[in-house]
């Protein structure tokens, strides 16, 4: 007797409407007139339980970047260490472009914190109530409450708003905001505590989407701590990783008042692997650049691009040097343009087009200019003062997460307004207090340029042989 199923699967086409899927379906009249047109396709699960998209199964033999033990010096991986970016389930509290809006936001959020802490404490002994639901506390103009918090009144701890507590990071792909970095408003730590512990301690990270994550996979690095949805769901893997001798008190994800031991965060063992094919002179940050490039190779991409959206990425090791080589010196050059964006001079075939002699250079919301009822990508409408336009169309190819480098900039240099709490985040707010009134459309023509030369640099990349 057999028990094997027989798997029948058609593929009705992508990105249809419901009704147009039904549609197809109807037109066949019945499973059977499909089987009989041959409309179906046997599929044959393999080991892991693709059904449809089979990864490659020589994935399996190459180098895994994660280890299977976080922090394990012996690992026979390439890092030792590897983790998620901050989750503080209330965004629109604890970032902001602005440091003193940030300061005023947080403290008012504190404070109503510390009203109905109290009030849950007196209701508590003067009638039944039992929890923050009791006393209608859920007021989302004040305050985004979770589990860590509301376990915080439960214990009656008291917090005070501590003005020195922010910190700039990595919010979004070439977006940085401040954030406020008490541990107990950010829900959960991810590897910011380890990879950047103080404002002193300096640090790269590879941020990758992690399994699962955008089609187009990328990789972005960072010199500052990532917010989790950084690039997708944030995987970060460190050039280094920091121990700490002692957790005591109330403490900032980045506190400067203990001591730190740095720890390699590439193995040993992929180092010993390199130096037998390259020579003792190689480095772990030779690999750690060597990694960065290879995860922009094309041919990498495509050639995993199943098995990229199912487990974390695996590293081959070319047969020459000259390939390790021109990978690393390729990812270096990447590292540099991508960690160093703001300092880019801004792309000097841009055009500015302003009917006032000294516009304003405040934004609102950046726009594509319209050619008829599409869109004109060549140009930006900047706001009601200045377009942006001569954008090269090969500038969008550079994509991060599934979305161009040069959209990312449009997205998030936008004034934006929380639907429960009213919070508006200003990014002309960023211009003033660090005293850059062209800080975003600068920054604007410095990605332009950005996208240009990153894809120069993976386009130049020679073949891995896979």
């Amino acid at each position: 007797m057999n028990d094997q199923a027989t798997i029948y699967y058609h593929d009705i086409g992508d990105y249809l409407t419901r009704e147009q899927k039904l549609a197809r379906i109807k037109a066949f009249g019945s499973v059977g007139a499909m089987l009989k047109a041959g409309a179906f396709t046997v599929l044959q699960p393999n080991k892991h339980g693709d059904w449809i998209n089979h990864r490659d199964e020589g994935y399996e033999e190459l180098i895994p970047l994660a280890p299977e033990r976080k922090f394990d010096a012996h690992a026979q991986s390439v890092f030792t260490a590897f983790g998620g970016g901050l989750k503080t389930n209330r965004d629109a509290w604890v970032y902001q472009f602005s440091k003193a809006q940030l300061d005023q936001t947080m403290s008012r959020m504190i404070d109503y914190y510390n009203d109905q802490r109290l009030s849950l404490a007196e209701a508590r002994a003067e009638t039944s109530a039992k929890s923050l639901y009791d006393i209608g506390a859920y007021d989302a103009t004040r305050i985004t409450w979770t589990r860590g918090l509301r376990e915080d009144t439960d214990r009656n701890r008291i917090y005070s708003f501590e003005p020195k507590q922010s910190r700039i990071v990595a919010y979004r792909p070439f977006c940085k905001q401040n954030v406020y970095s008490i541990r107990d408003f950010v829900e959960v730590v991810g590897s910011a505590q380890h990879f950047f512990p103080t404002p002193a301690q300096e640090n790269l990270v590879i941020c990758l989407p992690g399994a699962g994550g955008a089609a187009d996979y990328t990789a972005l690095i960072a010199d500052s701590a990532p917010d989790f949805h950084f690039i997708g769901d944030s995987q970060c893997f460190p050039l280094f990783y920091y121990e700490k001798r002692e957790e005591t008190g109330q403490l900032s994800l980045f506190d400067t008042d203990e001591e730190y031991t740095r720890r390699d965060g590439i193995s040993d063992f992929i180092l010993e692997r390199v130096k037998e094919l390259c020579g003792s002179k190689v480095t772990k940050k030779d690999i750690f650049y060597y990694v960065y490039g290879v995860l922009h190779s094309e041919e990498y991409r495509a050639k995993y691009a199943v098995n990229l959206k199912k487990t974390l990425p695996r590293l081959p090791l070319p047969e020459e040097p000259k390939l390790f080589w021109a990978f690393s010196k390729a990812g270096e050059k990447l590292a540099e343009l991508h960690l160093n964006y703001e300092k880019l001079p801004p792309w000097k075939e841009l055009k500015e087009d302003s009917p006032k002699a000294k516009p304003s250079y405040r934004v609102t919301k950046m726009r594509f200019a319209k050619e008829g009822k599409d869109e004109n990508k060549t140009a930006i409408v900047y706001n009601d003062e200045v377009t942006v336009w001569n954008i090269p169309l090969e500038a969008y190819e550079y994509v991060v997460n599934g979305k161009s480098a040069i959209e990312w900039i449009m997205e998030r240099y936008q004034v934006t307004t929380h639907k429960e709490s009213g919070i508006v985040n200003d990014p002309n707010l960023w211009c003033d207090e660090h005293s850059q009134p062209r800080y975003i459309i600068d920054l604007l023509k410095r990605i332009v340029g950005l996208s240009l030369e990153t894809m120069k640099i993976v386009k130049a990349l020679p073949k891995l042989g896979l």
